[in-house]
């Protein structure tokens, strides 16, 4: 076993914050600034709810200067630089991975493939008819009846879709709100990432590939069972020690222990080492952003608790009665720490981005500094957004702890 690289906890917390494009905050710009940070991370989870923007924007607005959310459509539905895949989770995940993918798409063929199986019983007519009117949405196939499905009884055409996207017959070839409409992936994927063969040879090296690949959207990953590991086949607990043991012997990865955590030890990749020297050196950043609930740096939320001391559940599935928050509440950051949470909405109609709530974190005292940082960050906000006026909630008035922040426009 090799000897870890000491670092205090800051370090630890600034090198996975450079990592992720947040030390500082929106230092890249335009497509080429996004596409700078999906190439670091390779893949960010997509969910559909959309009360400040889906997912996938907010985990771009908080690393990309002026980003809109029509710059991730082109990504994904013009250029087909990225492909809504499965990874950890529902994912947005880059093209030149597709054939790393293989075994997954195998796997999901012996659960999902069953030609018996009413859901494929169907494929043959589901594909017929892209190849003869294009892309298909399930409102535009005429079947009522239903199935038992992942998340419940559902249309049988609508599960038949979804089983052929999830074998890779079937990509997303453009979504209308939340609404996908898919097509032949051959008619989505160049020709020529289509040619490549699994370069995973065998499950063993696929599992490695995987394992490598997760730590890349993490940053720093610790090896603990959790959701930051899902998604992979046959990776429980003993396989995932197995295999990072095998990277560090082979000099993918560096071991890392963190000065104020005794025993526990973090995964970086080698060639991210020079993050913790860059993260030791200059002055500390005093800008702040507003991170995406189920941001890659959120994925494992016992680490954000390890090195940040901040404790984050996303509140949208708990009944209103049970929530701390809110139903849609984003952490706040500012330099190396978090700082606040913030319960925001947003009307299309009128432009108005409204605050519902705010709360400091225990222990925070803003200075002029921090101030100053947030409201260049809601200004920047309100720029991704495109609102036209920022208010606050009467709920927000009535405890007057946004006094500090006055107008802005």
């Amino acid at each position: 076993m090799s000897n870890p690289l000491v670092i205090s906890q800051q370090t630890a917390r600034r090198t996975l914050l450079a990592f992720q494009g947040l030390y500082p905050p929106r230092s890249w710009t335009g497509k080429r600034g996004a596409k700078t940070f999906l190439k670091k991370v390779r893949s960010i989870q997509f969910d559909p709810i959309n009360v400040v923007g889906r997912n996938p924007d907010l985990v771009l607005q908080s690393r990309v200067k002026d980003f809109q959310p029509s710059v991730l459509d082109e990504l994904l539905y013009q250029d087909r630089f990225l492909i809504d895949n499965w990874d950890k989770m529902a994912s947005l995940s880059l093209v030149e991975d597709w054939p790393c993918f293989s075994h997954h798409r195998s796997r999901m063929q012996e659960i999902f493939g069953v030609p018996s199986d009413v859901v494929m019983s169907l494929a043959p007519t589901v594909l017929d008819q892209i190849r003869q009117e294009g892309p298909q949405c399930s409102l535009d196939y005429h079947f009522e009846e239903k199935t038992d499905w992942a998340w419940g009884p559902t249309r049988v055409i609508r599960a038949s879709l979804e089983g052929l996207f999830k074998i890779g017959k079937l990509g997303v070839h453009h979504r209308v709100n939340n609404r996908r409409y898919f097509d032949l992936i051959e008619n989505l994927l160049p020709a020529e990432v289509l040619k490549i063969s699994d370069p995973n040879q065998n499950l063993e090296a696929y599992q490695r590939w995987h394992v490598l690949r997760r730590i890349s959207g993490l940053g720093l990953a610790h090896p603990n069972a959790g959701e930051q590991w899902g998604g992979m086949i046959g990776v429980k607990s003993p396989q995932r020690q197995r295999i990072l043991q095998e990277l560090v012997e082979n000099g993918d990865l560096l071991e890392v222990e963190v000065e104020e955590l005794p025993g526990e030890i973090f995964y970086l990749l080698q060639e991210n080492k020079k993050l913790i020297n860059r993260s030791k050196k200059g002055d500390p950043v005093q800008e702040a952003a507003l991170i995406a609930p189920l941001d890659n740096l959120l994925w494992d939320r016992k680490t954000l608790n390890r090195l940040f001391d901040f404790n984050y559940m996303w509140e949208v599935y708990k009944p209103k009665e049970k929530r701390e928050y809110g139903y849609y509440v984003l952490p706040v950051l500012y330099g190396d720490r978090f700082v606040a949470r913030l319960d925001p909405g947003f009307d299309k109609k009128s432009r108005i981005l409204t605050i519902n709530d705010w709360w400091w974190e225990d222990g925070v005292n803003p200075d002029q500094e921090m101030i100053d940082a947030l409201k260049c960050c809601l200004e920047d906000f309100m720029v991704y957004l495109e609102a036209e006026k920022l208010k606050y909630s009467r709920t927000l008035l009535k405890k007057g702890n946004l006094d500090w922040l006055g107008e802005i426009s």
